[in-house]
């Protein structure tokens, strides 16, 4: 069970900031030794929903006035339409490649180099990326969503970062940072939904009434952390750059080869 906290913990801790929740879960889940490698898919699929969750309860007014207006407010249509644009490359690319990522990418090698030159990236991103201009979700552009969804797809690579790859993407294609975090919240939900929704799918034989009150454990675990992390982060991008996260994934991406990598 203590595991299981910890790991839900790293999940909630992690997924929403440019440090990659996927890379310290598959670090988390080596070092812990946390059940046998296909459970431990299984339940990093569960404990991500909670951290969904989480993205619905803190912007579920917008979310319930996009859809309750989704017919006639011209904002609602056009947040849809740039979420299913971005959602785009990332669900093609994942599809056509699942497999050979679940099998060659996933490992502490490929999380410590992503991990690294991601860090590298965000510093040079913070140093030169121009001053977004679009300061509101309702203003980007059919093309900078796509930009932001191409950004998104290289997330598929374990150590990338979801998020920092959204967040840092919007920033260099225009957005300023606040508008970019805001949209890589929701951008969060309908790639998270549809990857997860397909390993479960996949993974259903796995599923078993024995493992459920773990499973609760870390699902519950990742969400409280997750809304935490999310109210964090909105105050902290107001003033704050993610230099910070760059040097914490250069130091973890070297502690990951020197000491997880053979």
């Amino acid at each position: 069970m203590l595991k299981a906290v910890v790991m839900g913990l790293v999940e909630g801790a992690t997924e929403f900031i440019p440090v990659s929740s996927t890379g310290h879960l598959i670090i988390a889940g080596e070092w812990l030794s946390f059940l046998d490698k296909e459970k431990r898919d299984v339940f990093e699929i569960m404990i991500q929903l909670g951290a969904i969750l989480a993205v619905c309860v803190e912007y579920r007014h917008r979310l319930l006035q996009t859809v309750q207006r989704i017919q006639t407010d011209a904002n609602a249509q056009h947040l849809v339409r740039n979420l299913f644009i971005a959602f785009l490359p990332a669900a093609l690319l994942g599809l056509t490649f699942h497999r050979e990522i679940k099998d060659y990418l996933f490992s502490s090698y490929t999380v410590g180099i992503a991990l690294i030159v991601g860090g590298v990236l965000i510093l040079l991103i913070e140093r030169f990326a121009p001053a977004g201009k679009v300061q509101n979700i309702d203003h980007i552009s059919a093309k900078q969503a796509l930009q932001i969804g191409c950004a998104q797809a290289l997330a598929l690579i374990p150590g990338v970062s979801r998020s920092g790859a959204t967040i840092l993407g919007g920033m260099c294609f225009g957005l300023n940072r606040q508008t970019a975090t805001e949209f890589s919240f929701f951008l969060a939900l309908p790639i998270m939904f549809a990857a997860t929704g397909y390993d479960l799918l996949k993974a259903r034989d796995l599923l078993s009434l024995h493992d459920a009150f773990i499973f609760l454990v870390g699902f519950v675990t990742a969400f409280f952390s997750a809304l935490v992390v999310i109210r964090a982060l909105i105050r902290f991008v107001a003033k704050h750059s993610f230099a910070a996260f760059a040097w914490y994934r250069i130091v973890v991406g070297i502690l990951v080869l020197l000491f997880f990598t053979h």
